[in-house]
């Protein structure tokens, strides 16, 4: 069952989502907290309490919405909806920002979010690309809160500008009759099957990914492919040239010529090291201290030496089966 609790602000229900909410999850146990940002008694859980706290809502009002600029995709990464996640990805870099409190909260002031991108769309000389979903899967969080299928059809309005968001999720039915206007971008990130089983607990397979994508490409949205995080476990050749194969044997050919491709290394951490041992004792080992080296504080990257040779290989599997689609970035 999820939510399992649901913690929540009381201004939260000052606003309209917020009632949603309270009337929707009217049989689960609420408790008010004075801040999302610091429940102490679940902070001061030990780290095998991390599976159950994920089964936690928390809700909250968004105070800062502060743009940070982005050179990627976007122009901004941008404060939105939901912050945290359900899932139980091992490599989570959520993890990094809010350690084991990594749950899903929601914030219920959307039209104060989406005012605020809609304006600095339409005062700018150019489109500008807003990513909103850099803290939180929002195709998930539509399953609850319905905010991604609400943002779509608003910003679908606009005469500039575009959205765009990641995610690990197919479900995508409720987004595919919207009016969108063509001012939405969804990146599908796609691991190796196996990987996704014994690494990304919790999200749906890549067969499901990979018809998402294509249903939405098909619905007229903009789509990008997102191979990401590339993790260096034992037989990761074959798994992501199994994983690239089957990408280029069921993406619809309209859709391969009109995508482009994302490519992002694991970062791991000390963090995530401590929380894997005590909530997930019996899974994947993912620090190789013969693959990785130091990444500022407490944090793990692969060396320069593996690093290079990974992506040589990725870029040359991906010539010879998905030739011609643009790789925007590796990093």
């Amino acid at each position: 069952m999820f939510p399992e609790k649901i913690y929540y602000e009381p201004p939260v229900l000052d606003y309209e989502l917020g009632r949603q909410l309270r009337e929707k999850f009217a049989h689960i146990p609420w408790t008010a907290i004075e801040n999302h940002n610091n429940i102490e008694e679940l902070r001061k859980n030990p780290n095998r309490e991390f599976v159950r706290m994920k089964r936690y809502l928390i809700l909250g009002v968004r105070k800062s919405l502060k743009y940070t600029p982005n050179h990627k995709v976007s122009d901004f990464l941008v404060p939105y909806t939901s912050s945290g996640c359900s899932a139980m990805c091992l490599y989570c870099y959520l993890v990094c920002n809010y350690n084991k409190c990594s749950y899903l909260r929601l914030f219920v002031n959307r039209e104060q979010m989406l005012d605020k991108i809609m304006k600095t769309a339409c005062s700018s000389p150019r489109d500008l690309t807003f990513e909103i979903g850099s803290n939180s899967d929002l195709v998930l969080e539509n399953t609850i809160t319905g905010n991604l299928e609400w943002t779509i059809e608003s910003f679908g309005k606009s005469k500039k500008g575009y959205l765009t968001f990641p995610t690990k999720f197919d479900m995508v039915e409720a987004l595919l009759p919207l009016n969108h206007g063509g001012r939405t971008i969804m990146r599908m990130s796609v691991n190796p099957q196996p990987i996704i089983q014994r690494l990304e607990l919790g999200t749906s397979s890549l067969k499901g990914r990979i018809r998402a994508l294509g249903q939405m490409h098909a619905a007229g949205y903009k789509v990008g492919l997102l191979i990401a995080p590339v993790v260096l476990m034992d037989n990761w050749e074959e798994l992501y040239g199994q994983l690239i194969q089957q990408l280029a044997d069921e993406l619809p050919a309209k859709l391969k010529q009109e995508l482009f491709i994302e490519i992002i290394f694991m970062t791991y951490s000390y963090i995530h090291r401590a929380i894997n041992a005590e909530a997930f004792p019996g899974a994947v080992q993912l620090y190789d201290k013969s693959l990785m080296t130091g990444r500022g504080r407490g944090k793990y990257c692969y060396n320069p030496q593996s690093r290079r040779q990974a992506e040589a290989y990725l870029r040359e599997i991906l010539e010879q089966k998905l030739s011609g689609i643009p790789i925007i970035y590796i990093v």
